[in-house]
């Protein structure tokens, strides 16, 4: 083992005992994946000194890695079970998607960034991840693709779409960071009828906005 590679899996380790454990997830298959996933894998070479640090990383084109504590949250609010069909919405660099994996859920990722699909796509073969991988519109979902157990939205949004209430199965649930006044929430959304959503709230988690999740204005008379 390198130098390098030593370095970073003491860092991995650290990462799970100091930002994941002590905010109560101990969840064996969510902590498992976490402590063995090489997370700097699925950051661009320059980034990779920054893959453990407590806060998100910037990425191209606007894009964020959401930190660790942030990912490990949506995750274990998502309550995944193996098998689950999951959907992951804005799967970035695929570091979330993979740990959805090694949980046991056969996971799709849509991303429409091919400078983001493309680091994915090396990460998931380096880690020997099985992910498949889809293009195109993030708030278009996937809706040949479902119905779907989870739908997780990997970032901050305005909205989770009327549509996504269709790409989930009876007992499924849409897990995402729900902006309130600018301020981001975790939420597990399930299907009521017509498109709505009930919330339940999870923790506070500001990240980025993910693009094309934006409510349509209003027109006050």
């Amino acid at each position: 083992m390198t130098d390098q590679e030593t370095y970073f899996q003491k860092a991995r380790a650290l990462m799970v005992e100091t930002q994941i454990r002590p905010n109560d997830i101990v969840e064996p298959s969510l902590i498992g994946a976490l402590r063995t996933l090489r997370r700097e894998a699925f950051l661009p070479e320059p980034l990779r000194a920054s893959a453990y640090i407590d806060a998100d990383i910037c990425l191209p084109n606007g894009r964020v890695m959401l930190a660790p504590l942030t990912i490990a949250r949506l995750i274990h609010a998502a309550s995944v079970r193996p098998g689950d069909r999951v959907l992951v919405v804005g799967a970035g660099t695929g570091y979330g998607a993979a740990v959805l994996a090694r949980c046991g859920a056969a996971v799709t990722a849509l991303e429409s960034d091919s400078e983001l699909r493309s680091v994915a796509k090396a990460a998931f073969l380096s880690e020997s991840v099985d992910v498949r991988f889809i293009d195109g519109p993030l708030s278009a979902g996937d809706p040949e693709g479902a119905p779907y157990d989870l739908v997780l939205i990997e970032g901050k949004v305005d909205v989770i779409p009327t549509s996504f209430a269709a790409q989930i199965s009876p007992r499924g649930r849409v897990v995402t960071i729900l902006a309130e006044r600018g301020v981001g929430r975790i939420v597990v959304a399930e299907a009521l009828s017509a498109g709505r959503f009930a919330y339940r709230f999870v923790a506070d988690a500001n990240t980025g906005w993910l693009p094309g999740f934006v409510k349509a204005s209003e027109f006050v008379f």
